[in-house]
């Protein structure tokens, strides 16, 4: 079969990836809390063992993808996927969503740093970033398209979405292995190949690029601290709604319903907001993207402190809309960010580093997370939106550093 050009290609993998998980992510959390009914403390553990899996695997996988084949990595990575969403809905227990969510951890890491180089790759870093930017959009018209189809499977039945998802995701994987091309990339020499003193070396090339800029580590400070605040909030806000307010049925639908449209609401506001950002920010130009990132992160801690104070359900729904929004704006920046300036045989492993921070981020306080929201969600909720401050010195230093290596 004929293979697709990168650029079409890679937006193309963005909305149906998009609309697959949306699908997923409409009821997951809901599922977990409602049909497995687990606690907060479970839900967090839940969380946690998928980002320990990412740490574990990110920079293996990442080399992997740097040694062998972008292509290859991210097709595996699919297939995995998939599976795991397929187990997580057939089986709503503890256990069975443990194995599913460190299943999709790995898979994940297979994807993670090997997608946006392979496309850098193919189509040269400048348009890479400018396409990362482009594929926002194609990324919130998939989800808003996967929201609308959840609501009546989900009607129908709340894990259904889950599994068409997961069916979708290993679809994906086969299609790829179709049509996607690769041609920009050189892997390993053969004697090169299986060896684990090829990819150690690869992957102390990806330590002394990040060691011998200064900027980067900063930015990769950032990363760490997004992953410190996002696992509290991501996997506590949908039952802390459950758990506090009277959720309205909408059209005599069930609950998947409500969270289906929230989120196709947040979907909307993203879509008319990031195409603003991209006509206002340079992508590549390193201090436009880290003066966007620091406004973009003082008003996301902003809104889920509001989130959790709030006495009204409008308020919280409309502070839920600010963090979706801000949070879809500085995915894409940030990839943005790590990207600059990155050569192409540690791209892939630096990427993944990363993802690597973000995990260990997560990992650091998930548990912690936890712990609090045994005594109130609310609270672990608040924690979170703390979290996110540090960040705001990190950006600024990493915009100091970055504006004196510009000549």
């Amino acid at each position: 079969m004929k293979k697709l050009p990168a650029r079409t290609l890679y937006l193309a993998l963005t909305f149906t990836n998009a609309l697959c998980f949306s699908m997923i992510f409409v009821v997951l959390s809901y599922y977990e809390a409602t049909v497995a009914k687990l606690t907060g403390l479970q839900l967090v553990l839940v969380g946690t063992t998928l980002e320990v899996v990412i740490l574990l695997f990110e920079v293996p996988t990442g080399i992997v993808a740097d040694v062998y084949s972008r292509r290859l990595s991210v097709i595996i990575g699919y297939a995995i996927m998939g599976l795991a969403f397929i187990i997580e809905g057939l089986f709503p227990y503890f256990g069975a969503i443990l194995v599913a969510s460190g299943l999709w951890g790995l898979g994940y890491t297979f994807t993670s740093g090997a997608q946006q180089a392979w496309l850098s790759d193919e189509i040269g870093e400048a348009e890479a970033n400018r396409a990362f930017l482009r594929a926002n959009q194609f990324d919130l018209a998939g989800a808003f398209t996967g929201m609308l189809l959840a609501i009546p499977l989900g009607n129908l039945a709340v894990n259904l979405p889950i599994l068409a998802g997961g069916s979708c995701v290993t679809l994906i994987a086969l299609a790829l292995a179709l049509v996607m091309p690769e041609q920009g990339f050189a892997p390993a020499k053969p004697e090169n190949r299986n060896t684990w003193q090829h990819m150690r070396d690869i992957f102390r090339k990806g330590l002394a690029t990040v060691s011998q800029r200064p900027a980067l580590m900063a930015v990769l400070g950032v990363g760490f601290i997004y992953g410190l605040y996002s696992e509290g909030w991501d996997r506590l806000w949908v039952k802390y709604l459950v758990d506090h307010f009277t959720i309205p049925q909408i059209f005599g639908m069930n609950d998947v319903a409500f969270f289906g449209l929230l989120r196709a609401g947040g979907m909307l506001l993203s879509l008319f907001v990031t195409r603003r950002v991209e006509k206002s920010i340079d992508a590549a130009h390193a201090p436009s993207i880290a003066k966007g990132m620091f406004w973009l992160t003082s008003l996301l801690a902003l809104a889920i402190a509001s989130f959790a104070l709030s006495p009204f359900l409008a308020v919280s729904i409309a502070a839920l809309w600010l963090v979706s929004v801000t949070r879809n704006v500085l995915g894409p920046l940030y990839d943005a960010w790590v990207n600059q300036r990155l050569d192409s045989d540690t791209r892939a492993t630096v990427i993944s580093m990363s993802g690597q921070v973000d995990a260990l981020g997560q990992i650091a306080s998930g548990p912690l997370a936890g712990i609090v929201s045994l005594w109130s969600i609310q609270a672990a909720i608040l924690f979170a939106s703390l979290l996110i401050t540090p960040a705001l010195p990190l950006i600024q230093r990493a915009n100091r550093i970055q504006k004196k290596s510009i000549p």
